[in-house]
């Protein structure tokens, strides 16, 4: 994990900035410990502030508009869902040189699912897919776009971009057949469903083997249920993967697409950031080989 700079554009944030802004925004708590959160999360920085609360700052422009979609909603959404999700306590605003609104949230304990998780991969699958079923029932009145889940054909041309910048790394025939017959699927033609939009394994939290959180909303709103298929191919072995399909009761249109989806977005990120963020890139790598192992079989 790292807090590398990773994008031309990304702003400098350091401890003593978010000292900064605490002690003037939020005085009451200027002396409480501070320190930074090591994520390979790619849009926003961490600090831990004293024992109980997490403060998120946008590091990219694109993550600025997310702090208020999710002081917004994810207070209306927390007590509905089965799990928990970040609770915000409050937003801070520009300041000390820093452009934008930040958050601060309650801190949740637990561990991201990784390896260690690989035994309990069953479990974790039917959590995650009862956390799904529930956002995917919410009332969608006044929720804003999803990132993802739209129509793929808006994922083309960066994904088409990357598989030639990839030339030479992977097997690019293969790639660029998979996503074609992802691109020749259907769209959605049901209602709009709430999705989460980065089901993957460290924006899942857990805790004596079983999901204690689903965290990072950056992608929230409504779409394409298919995108919240993501986390059968960023983490999830086949049995396990399965096992996810069927609690969910995912048709093969909406599966295939979820699977498209979770190939464009790998493709697009691993040119992006192999050379400043490599587990990220590692990732991508494994979600790349997952679905072609996935489309092979399908042949």
């Amino acid at each position: 994990m790292t807090h590398t700079r990773m994008h031309a554009e990304e702003i400098d944030i350091d401890g003593a900035l978010v000292r900064r802004l605490v002690a003037t925004q939020f005085p009451r708590w200027a002396g409480l410990p501070l320190h930074r959160v090591r994520s390979a999360g790619t849009d926003n920085a961490l600090f831990r502030l004293g024992s109980d609360m997490l403060v998120r700052l946008p590091r990219i422009h694109w993550a600025v508009d997310d702090v208020r979609k999710e002081q917004r909603w994810l207070p209306r959404l927390a007590p509905l869902l089965p799990v928990e999700i970040p609770t915000p306590v409050a937003m801070g605003g520009p300041g000390e040189g820093f452009p934008w609104h930040w958050s601060i949230y309650r801190w949740i304990e637990g561990e991201p699912a990784g390896g260690g998780m690989l035994a309990e991969a069953e479990t974790l699958a039917t959590e995650v897919a009862s956390f799904v079923s529930a956002l995917q029932r919410l009332d969608t009145a006044g929720a804003p776009r999803a990132g993802r889940g739209w129509d793929l054909v808006e994922q083309d041309a960066d994904a088409r971009e990357a598989i030639a910048a990839l030339e030479g790394q992977l097997d690019t025939g293969a790639v660029r057949a998979a996503w074609e017959d992802g691109l020749a699927l259907a769209s959605w033609k049901g209602p709009p469903v709430w999705i989460h939009g980065d089901l993957k394994p460290d924006n899942l939290l857990c805790r004596d083997g079983h999901l204690q959180a689903v965290i990072d909303f950056g992608g929230l709103g409504v779409g394409d249920p298919a995108a919240d298929m993501l986390i059968a191919w960023t983490f999830l072995p086949r049995g396990a993967r399965d096992r996810y399909r069927e609690a969910l009761d995912v048709d093969a249109a909406t599966w295939r697409r979820g699977r498209a989806w979770a190939l464009s977005i790998a493709l697009i990120q691993l040119p992006y950031y192999q050379d400043t963020n490599p587990t990220l890139a590692s990732s991508a790598r494994h979600v790349i080989g997952e679905v072609l192992q996935d489309a092979r079989t399908d042949a």
